[in-house]
């Protein structure tokens, strides 16, 4: 075989901490784009993503070289704290420990 093929799809799903619903209107489309950007420099692709005010669900494919506890430990500490630089209020924004992901 010439080369290498992986089609590694993964539901993803994290909370906010304590289930707290931050995720409001004016910070979910930024967030959403922001998340996208993350995914994308870490070599993978969203492919979708949604959720409530206390959780998200995204649809990604993954590299094969990257490993899934690192992905999600760089997406959400990224994230985390892109929300309290640019949302100055929202320093008490939090994920949950934890994610659920299903292949």
């Amino acid at each position: 075989m010439a080369g290498t093929h992986t089609a590694l799809h993964f539901h993803l799903v994290f909370s906010t901490k304590d289930r707290v619903p931050m995720i409001h209107a004016d910070l979910q489309p930024r967030l959403y784009e922001f998340i996208g950007g993350v995914i994308r420099r870490e070599n993978g692709t969203l492919l979708s993503i949604g959720g409530m005010p206390d959780h998200l669900h995204l649809l990604a494919r993954l590299s094969p070289s990257v490993c899934l506890s690192d992905f999600m430990r760089a997406l959400k500490s990224k994230s985390s704290g892109w929300v309290h630089e640019t949302f100055p209020g929202s320093s008490k924004f939090a994920w949950q420990p934890g994610y659920g992901a299903l292949r």
